[in-house]
């Protein structure tokens, strides 16, 4: 059994771009030091949401302790702390970062290096950590081992001399993978004094429990009966449990410093519990927090509403429940004039938003519709007062701005050579900035980029994928926010603005955007009894129209032969009616014309 040793504990992650066999590594080192009984084994074990599954994607970190008896005869406690691959979640793996000594970067020896791959490896280089680089799926008919590790020195800058070739399939390379975490990863850091410090690197919420939370100790004990503060806001609670995830959680007497475990302490509101945040003692509280804390904004805004109005409370205990264990989802109520009462709300990024609306609609059972998503603008008065607008709704009037801006990011596309003319093209029509093209080998190149945000959160992914044959990767992190001309594209039905269609855009795509989305309405509006316009405008300037046909009937059927003043006469009078009906006519827009524009998107 492991009697507690600073020595004999390491703590590490994994990174790896989707898709490079990060979960399936993570499934053999369980196998192999039998933290999970041969019976129990199942593909992806830590990923435990459907989603997860399906998608072959992380979105929430698992940490889990196994013990392994090494080749020199000490039994070792290793902390594996899974970590979520996409961009999204940078912050989340940050936090996993900062809890750890040493990391695996995976990488597929077929793809080689991708681009998020390198944003986390530079995450992991800034916050000090030892870096192993393991090839893997080497049993692949078309694996180019020797080109990978070139890449990996080359493009990243890591020695890979001491790097292991491994077939997570079938398992082949992780003993090796085992014993040379034990060798070149650190045991954790030594203590500068006996107070309590613990880092909160995640928490999910149990409903019988209250929140449980994810820490890594720093320095000092926690016990059951310990009384703890949280340094970020303040409110201390008493401990009930302590344990470790063996990966099923395993109530243990005391954590002690360098160990990764969870403690319960009755906290009901999840609001309390922030990631990046340091746990002291409430007694004899630590003089300053661990380093690295930062609350979260979201980047991309949208609207959430149930289809059916009656499903409005339901909706929001939902997202209730997924903001207790997901931090970064901020959400807060709205009514629109077309679709009723709904909530607005925040996220990391597009992948985040269709995450959480596939878990609203998969775990509780919701039909819901979401507005386009916009991202934050900083608008600046003449007066020189300044607001963030996320909402169409929200717009000022223009004669009281003095100027806005709108988040840019730099954004590294990694693809084979040959694409780049099609990527050239894409940046182009997404306003980008070219900064600087690198070649990576004989057939890849990484080019950097600096985009407004509202551009790519769209369906950026989609066209690179589709110009790059799905070859090219990407990542962003966000820059600095920088004036640009961005106006409010106004859609007007029958001469009455719709706010659920109207958005904010750069000048220049207001013209595409108001043609795209009056063709489509006129497409999905059922004919009414008169003609209707439906125009997009940039204040009083009609920028877009088009007309949706009136249903007619042919007055003039009875009329055979004869003089043509009696057809006049007819023709006259069904336009007078048709001017009145005009005057005193509404036109009501179908439910489903709101989705179809939303789908049509860009």
């Amino acid at each position: 059994m492991f009697n507690y040793d600073r020595r004999f504990i390491r703590n590490f992650s994994i990174i790896a771009h989707i898709d490079h066999g990060k979960s399936t590594i993570a499934d053999r080192l369980l196998e192999l030091t039998q933290t999970i009984a041969k019976r129990d084994m199942q593909e992806q074990v830590l990923d435990a949401m459907d989603l997860e599954r399906e998608r072959g994607i992380t979105i929430k970190a698992h940490p889990v302790t196994m013990y392994y008896t090494a080749d020199d005869g000490n039994i070792y406690q290793i902390n594996f702390i899974d970590t979520p691959g996409h961009v999204d979640f940078t912050y989340e793996v940050s936090r996993s970062l900062a809890a750890c000594e040493g990391a695996l970067l995976v990488v597929d020896a077929v793809q080689g290096v991708q681009a998020q791959s390198l944003a986390n490896v530079h995450l992991a280089l800034e916050k000090g950590l030892e870096i192993l680089p393991i090839i893997n799926k080497i049993d692949l008919p078309s694996a180019d081992v020797e080109s990978v590790k070139q890449q990996i020195e080359d493009v990243i800058g890591l020695d890979t001399s001491n790097s292991i070739l491994c077939s997570a399939k079938t398992g082949v390379g992780i003993k090796e993978i085992l014993e040379q975490i034990l060798l070149t990863f650190p045991s954790p850091a030594e203590p500068e004094d006996d107070r309590i410090r613990a880092l909160v690197f995640d928490s999910h919420y149990d409903p019988y429990r209250g929140v449980m939370v994810y820490v890594r100790m720093i320095s000092g004990e926690i016990s059951k009966k310990t009384m703890i503060q949280m340094m970020a806001t303040g409110k201390n609670f008493e401990v009930l449990e302590v344990g470790i995830f063996c990966p099923e959680e395993k109530p243990i007497e005391v954590l002690r410093p360098g160990e990764v475990g969870y403690l319960l302490a009755n906290i009901k509101v999840t609001a309390d519990v922030k990631i990046g945040d340091t746990i002291t003692s409430a007694k004899k509280p630590a003089s300053e927090p661990l380093p690295g804390f930062r609350t979260i904004s979201p980047v991309v805004y949208a609207g959430i509403y149930p289809v059916d109005s009656s499903d409005f409370e339901m909706l929001r205990d939902a997202l209730v429940k997924l903001q207790l264990n997901d931090s970064a989802l901020h959400v807060e109520q709205e009514s629109s004039m077309a679709l009723g009462f709904g909530f607005r709300c925040g996220f990391l990024g597009l992948l985040h938003l269709e995450i959480v609306f596939e878990r609203l609609q998969r775990e509780f059972n919701l039909d819901i519709i979401t507005t386009a998503p916009s991202v934050v603008y900083k608008i600046t008065f003449t007066d020189g007062k300044i607001v963030n607008v996320d909402n169409v709704a929200h717009y000022p009037d223009p004669t009281f701005i003095e100027y806005i801006e709108e988040p840019w990011v730099k954004c590294h596309i990694m693809a084979p050579s040959e694409y780049l003319g099609a990527i050239m093209s894409l940046g182009m029509e997404k306003r980008g900035e070219q900064t600087k093209t690198e070649t990576m080998d004989a057939k890849r190149l990484l080019l950097s980029y600096r985009f407004p945000l509202n551009e790519i959160i769209t369906d950026f992914n989609d066209k690179l994928k589709s110009v790059t044959r799905g070859y090219g990767s990407f990542d962003y992190e966000f820059e600095k926010y920088e004036i640009g001309d961005i106006v409010k594209l106004e859609i007007r039905v029958n001469e009455e603005p719709v706010d659920a269609f109207s958005c904010l855009v750069h000048r220049t795509k207001a013209e595409g955007r108001g043609r795209a989305i009056c063709e489509k309405l006129v497409e999905v509006i059922p004919m009414q009894q008169f003609k209707v316009p439906v125009q997009a405008a940039i204040g009083g300037k009609v920028i877009a129209r088009e007309t949706i046909r009136a249903i007619t009937k042919n007055v003039t059927a009875k009329c055979y032969g004869g003089d043509i003043t009696r057809k006049r006469k007819l023709w006259e009078k069904q336009k007078e009616g048709k001017k009145r009906m005009k005057e005193i006519g509404k036109v009501n827009i179908p439910q489903s014309a709101f989705m179809e524009v939303l789908k049509a998107g860009e």
